[in-house]
């Protein structure tokens, strides 16, 4: 069957959660969140999320850095980069 991971195409074998696809692709849980389809899938629901032929996945890892935000509104944004090293 055939995904989409952040846009690229991808080619997998039989059934998939969402759960086996953060093992295959070695990413770290607590660090990353994912969005299928365009709705968010939470961390609990990994394992019974199954995909399925031309899903499109979008996986964001949370990174920290810099000093003080210099805005208050600055508290409640969060730096990121897409996954792109398993590509």
């Amino acid at each position: 069957m055939q995904i989409y991971i952040n846009g690229e195409s991808r080619d997998v074998a039989g059934q998939f959660t969402v759960e086996d696809l953060v093992r295959e692709l070695s990413l770290q849980p607590p660090r990353i969140a994912i969005e299928l389809n365009r709705k968010v899938v939470h961390r609990n629901e990994w394992r019974e999320t199954t995909l399925n032929d031309g899903d499109q996945i979008e996986i964001v890892h949370f990174v920290g850095g810099g000093g003080l935000p210099e805005r208050e509104a600055d508290h409640f944004l969060f730096a990121h980069q897409r996954v792109y090293s398993f590509l």
